[in-house]
């Protein structure tokens, strides 16, 4: 892969880092001013802990993407970037383009995928 291409991959990554940053701002002014008010009914109860739960849930997954991203810039930095971390191949820029923070190659993947649903088959 070339400077160019490198740099490319460096941009969309510093994007999608300020994009789920400026979520996770809006999620704690968000926080600050949701309502506390106790709830007659406990279905409406229900609704906002379901509520909640899952919002809470969607910003875990932001938080391991932000590490994902950040891990991907500091293999920009050491010269790593854009190389299986299994096979040691390289990851072909259309995944990379479609998956920026991606340390395995499609096919590496796929046999961790395998082997994480032969382990949930198995209990």
């Amino acid at each position: 892969m070339n400077q160019r291409q490198i740099e490319q991959f460096r941009r969309l990554l510093d994007n999608k880092m300020q994009a789920l940053m400026g979520k996770a701002d809006m999620t704690v002014v968000d926080g600050v001013s949701e309502e506390t008010a106790p709830f007659a009914d406990p279905t409406d109860r229900a609704t906002l802990e379901e509520g909640r739960n899952l919002h809470l849930r969607v910003r875990d997954r932001e938080r391991k993407l932000i590490n994902k991203i950040r891990q991907a810039l500091d293999r920009i930095e050491k010269g790593h970037y854009g190389y299986c971390k299994v096979c040691g191949e390289p990851i072909p820029p259309s995944r990379l383009q479609a998956r920026p923070e991606a340390e395995l190659c499609i096919e590496c993947k796929e046999e961790m995928e395998l082997r994480e649903q032969r382990k949930i088959h198995l209990r």
